[in-house]
């Protein structure tokens, strides 16, 4: 059984991962019911949410059925993580989670995200406090180190726990190399297979099918995974890996009629949280993987991530719907 804190995950745990404008209650919801153990918010900037920045302060919505759900912060400055903590307590979340992985020019810049694995004494002190700060369990994400001359990841991961963080997930990558090539798993098991470790260690990177998942499990000996791009427009993954866990077989894929529906449901509940622009301005990017693979499929592919209106959107998921029913049998 993994715990994180006092909170059962069961075994081999699938954690959404948390993505900027991705990873909002909407899709956060979808996930959840679609299978995913523990969802995370996207990251927040620790300065955002003490000036009050109404973008942040949004950020810390949470809603029952997400739970167990981890609130994600940032930042360099102690004072500011510490007062964002009081700020994020007040929300209820299951789990805090420190963002010391990010590898964005503008979050790095200032010493935050994977910027501060230039100075670990600091990422160990920033956990301790922020750990003695709160009764929730701290957890953290980062990555394997700056580049690949200062991995330290083994010594990182052992001070983080003697800090007081209660799971680690690690992005088998360096800053240096954002997204690009493979993740390298097996510096992550180092990680685990470490006998001072006692805290959960999650894998994070290229986790893009059941297969993976397996291998992450049983090869690399993980104590779960995190999801990131293959959840995107592709909620159902997480159920997909737990079918494959159970019978070593790969469930049916989501019919077309499915897929519209999901798609429509996922449009709805964004314009209800964030309003028509934002609505349907952040779900574009999640319908080249809601109808991957379609033929003939550009033309409304095309209008999905071009046009500014709702209203054509549900007009055409609702063409989409006819035209893909199955027709009725006549003897």
């Amino acid at each position: 059984m993994v715990k994180i804190g006092d909170i059962e995950l069961g075994k081999f745990p699938l954690l959404l991962a948390p993505m900027e404008d991705v990873s909002d209650p909407p899709f956060r919801a979808l996930c959840k019911e679609n299978g995913a153990d523990v969802v995370y918010t996207e990251f927040i900037s620790s300065e955002g949410l003490i000036r009050d920045a109404a973008k942040s302060v949004m950020k810390l919505d949470i809603y029952e059925n997400e739970r167990p759900v981890g609130i994600q912060i940032f930042g360099a400055n102690l004072d500011s993580m510490l007062r964002s903590v009081d700020i994020v307590e007040k929300t209820n979340p299951d789990i805090i989670d420190i963002n010391f992985g990010c590898p964005v020019k503008k979050v790095v810049c200032k010493g935050a995200g994977a910027g501060i694995l230039k100075d670990i004494d600091k990422m160990e002190m920033l956990t301790r406090e922020m750990a003695k700060r709160t009764k929730l369990p701290i957890t953290v994400k980062t990555r394997l180190g700056w580049d690949e001359k200062t991995i330290k990841i083994v010594e990182v991961a052992e001070r983080i726990q003697d800090a007081g963080a209660k799971a680690i997930t690690i992005h088998g990558r360096t800053r240096a190399q954002m997204y690009k090539g493979n993740a390298d798993w097996s510096l992550i098991s180092e990680v685990k297979n470490n006998q001072r470790m006692k805290i959960p260690v999650f894998g994070n990177g290229d986790v893009n099918s059941p297969e993976k998942a397996v291998e992450m499990r049983d090869e690399y000996g993980l104590d779960g995974a995190m999801i990131g791009r293959a959840s995107i427009g592709n909620p159902w993954f997480f159920n997909q890996v737990k079918h494959y866990f159970k019978t070593g077989e790969h469930s049916p894929s989501p019919s077309i009629i499915d897929r519209i529906k999901m798609a429509e449901k996922h449009l709805k509940m964004a314009i209800d949280w964030k309003g028509e622009k934002l609505g349907v301005l952040e779900t574009r990017r999640h319908y080249s993987n809601y109808f991957r693979g379609i033929p003939d499929f550009k033309k409304h592919r095309t209008i999905m991530v071009t046009t500014d209106h709702s209203n054509e959107l549900f007009a055409l998921f609702n063409e989409l719907k006819k035209e893909f029913s199955p027709q009725p049998v006549f003897n």
